[in-house]
This record gives C-alpha cells, structure tokens and sequence, in this order.
C-alpha cells in the first residue's frame, strides 16, 4: 500500500509538470514546418484563438505575452495578409539562435507571392511563428 501511495505521488508530480496549458492541449507544433502550416491553417479559418496557439516567442504562445486587445487587432491584420487558397513552403533554413526560416508561398486565385516566416523554438520543445514578412502581401490582402 505504502509503494502504491508513493507511486501515486509520483505521477501526480509528473502530470503537474508536463507544462500542458489549462485546457489540457499543447501550444505551438512539433515542428517548424507544422506550426507555419497550422497558423496558416488558422488564418485561413479566421480562427484568432488558435493563430494564438501557434504565434508566440521562445517564452511561449503569443496569447501568454501579448496583451488580449492588442493580440487580436494583430491577428485581425495578419489574417487579412495571410488570405490564402493554397501555400507551400518553398524552403527552411536556419536562422539566428537555434530559429528556422521558411520561404513560403501563398496563392490566392491568380495571385501568387513568397514571404518569409521566422519560427522559434519554445517551452517544451514546441515552435512557434515568431515574425513574418507582410510586405510581400500586400496585394493578397488588397484584393479581400
């Protein structure tokens, strides 16, 4: 009984210290390539909730960081650039500080542009969107 009871505390401390957030889900992606898919997922869906999850910094989702109205307004803007049918992601090469860059391409009807996504390594060995160049979007977002 006594081996039961420490056995029981053990994995209570395990479970307490896997870093999962509150709702039970991991953040970010297992890897770079699946958290720019992911959040291009998001924005495509519209769904600021889970562009949250997958844009953050090495200290976590953007949605831990961020202030809850200025997180939105930046998503809101990001979600019109990032307007999409298809995207491919043309390349990954790392970057400053353990980070990756991906080259990727995004199609909306007839348009066709290339931009850069930084992606960062975070807690529990999670990636997250780190920055992305909107420049080169422009137009997708012009003809919403």
């Amino acid at each position: 009984m006594k081996a039961f009871a420490i056995l029981l505390v053990v994995l209570c401390a395990a479970c307490a210290s896997a870093g999962t957030p509150s709702t039970g889900q991991l953040t970010g992606a297992a890897t770079p390539q699946l958290a720019v898919s992911k959040f291009l997922a998001s924005a495509r869906a519209q769904d600021l909730q889970a562009m949250s999850v997958y844009w953050g910094t090495e200290q976590g989702p953007a949605r831990d960081v961020v202030p809850r109205d200025q997180l939105e307004k930046r998503e809101l803007i990001m979600q019109c650039y990032l307007t999409h049918d298809k995207f491919a992601i043309m390349g990954d090469a790392p970057g400053q500080h353990g980070s990756r860059v991906m080259q990727v391409s995004l199609t909306k009807g007839q348009l066709t542009r290339q931009t850069t996504f930084t992606v960062v390594r975070g807690p529990s060995d999670r990636w997250y969107v780190s920055d992305l160049e909107l420049e080169p979007l422009k137009d997708l977002c012009a003809s919403s």
